[in-house]
């Protein structure tokens, strides 16, 4: 495991501090979950990107085609 240094503001310290005592974690963890947390995020876009990228307007509008055109259900109304 690797040790890093971060500097952050007193407040945004004492905010962590107060939100790991409520959740029983400590510090490291509470931080060290909140980084797992946007790395997740970041990747999950990078790979929602890539997979758009692969994309073809031909297939969606194949696809599309074969959907049934029939009016919208209660509740799917356009407004």
């Amino acid at each position: 495991m690797a040790a890093l240094t971060i500097r952050l503001p007193n407040s945004v310290h004492q905010k962590i501090k107060e939100l790991a005592e409520r959740d029983q974690i400590s510090v490291n963890q509470f931080i060290a979950s909140a980084a797992a947390e946007k790395m997740a995020s970041v990747l999950t876009l990078d790979y929602l990107k890539a997979e758009a990228a692969k994309g073809r307007r031909s297939d969606f509008e194949h696809y599309m085609g074969q959907a049934p055109d029939v009016p919208a259900q209660d509740g799917d109304e356009r407004v």
